[in-house]
């Protein structure tokens, strides 16, 4: 199975992006971070998507995310839910067959640090609810955090938000429930496996930036045939896709 995440910064400036990247790509599951958009926002070219269940789950400027599941995989349309802890539009999932997939955009912390570790700790309790009542967690998205001192390049590794201890023991919390960073087990020791760039002074061209956007999935669904890559040259947002392919369900 093949499961794509992007944080597209804004669905509006880059609909014809996207069309490109789906028709050169064609995931079977593709989530979508910070779409800023309403669902009436959506731009006509990516409101529908042939071959798609298309899910747009946001309020207007800020945050919002996406859920896309393949026709050809996914035949029946799927029902779409946020869990309860979902206050923000961040965060949609849908279960087929035991299986949750979901778009995750969490807080970045940099106004309100206590809503983003009341987010982490609301999202490790669901995962470790999901995982006692048997149910496989395939959770794709922007973390905002960058889990080990390697996610992020030497010159910018601080005591920070984003880097601090807190999210990080959050964040291992999480992925304790059964769940496998799929780009790390891929790519263990790349220092230099980064997703996100800071818009200034040439970063993202010398790949000088943070891994924050990552395919969590159940560990049943990994093994050592998985592939997971970052595509540092598509699109113009400050993210760039990351791309996991994963065993069939």
């Amino acid at each position: 199975m093949k499961i794509a995440t992007w944080n597209v910064n804004g669905i509006r400036a880059r609909a014809s992006q996207l069309v490109h990247w789906i028709d050169a790509e064609e995931p079977d599951v593709i989530c979508l971070q910070e779409i800023k958009a309403t669902p009436a926002q959506i731009p006509e070219m990516v409101s529908t998507i042939a071959g798609y269940h298309t899910y747009w789950h946001g309020g207007g400027g800020y945050s919002g995310v996406a859920l896309l599941m393949r026709e050809k995989v996914f035949a029946k349309p799927p029902v779409f839910t946020h869990p309860a802890f979902d206050l923000e539009h961040r965060l949609v999932v849908t279960e087929i067959e035991g299986v949750v997939y979901g778009s995750l955009y969490a807080p970045n912390g940099g106004k309100d640090y206590g809503v983003k570790l009341r987010f982490l700790t609301a999202m490790e309790a669901w995962a470790g609810e999901l995982a006692a009542a048997n149910k496989r967690l395939v959770l794709c998205g922007d973390y905002n955090v960058a889990r080990k001192p390697i996610d992020v390049h030497p010159t910018l590794r601080k005591e920070m938000i984003g880097q601090s201890n807190e999210e990080r023991d959050l964040i291992d919390a999480f992925f304790a429930h059964g769940l496998v960073d799929v780009g790390r087990y891929v790519d263990p020791d790349n220092d230099r496996l980064f997703t996100w760039w800071a818009p200034w002074r040439n970063l993202r061209q010398r790949n000088i930036g943070w891994r924050l956007d990552y395919v969590a999935a159940h560990h049943s669904l990994v093994d050592q045939s998985c592939a997971c890559k970052v595509s540092r040259d598509v699109g113009a947002s400050d993210h760039g896709p990351v791309i996991a392919h994963i065993l069939d369900p």
